[in-house]
């Protein structure tokens, strides 16, 4: 029945836009765009390094190498300061609540989430005005 749906979903996209089947048959690799670019507008997607690599063109290894050229430190150490700092607008601008935030900014869990936040700037992310 699962098959059944898809077909008709995908007549029904051919019926709507014509250009659709370019789309549909393009199954090539993604192209190597700009990777500051794209990390600057998707940084806060938790998704893996594997993912943001493969989303931008590049084997995991090139990612890395290609992120370090152009960020000057790691993936990983650039994503959590880029993800608290965004957190830290959203809870001192935007008055939200910890828990609403650690997953909005992109991290896992909460207890991961306060614990980076309070190492980066001193207190815990409940002792901000509004939380």
């Amino acid at each position: 029945i699962a098959s059944l749906k898809i077909t008709e979903a995908i007549s029904i996209l051919r019926t709507l836009d014509k250009e659709i089947d370019h789309v549909l048959a393009n199954f090539e690799e993604p192209g190597k765009i700009n990777l500051v670019d794209y990390m600057e507008r998707n940084f806060m997607f938790n998704l893996p390094l594997e993912k943001f690599g493969y989303l931008t063109g590049r084997s995991l290894t090139t990612f890395k190498r290609d992120f370090k050229k152009a960020f000057d430190t790691t993936p990983q150490r650039w994503l959590t300061q880029k993800r608290l700092e965004l957190a830290h607008y959203h809870l001192v601008e935007k008055k939200k609540k910890p828990v609403d935030v650690c997953y909005e900014v992109g991290f896992e869990n909460l207890s991961h989430f306060s614990f980076a936040f309070k190492k980066q700037f001193g207190y815990a992310p409940t002792a901000l005005k509004g939380t």
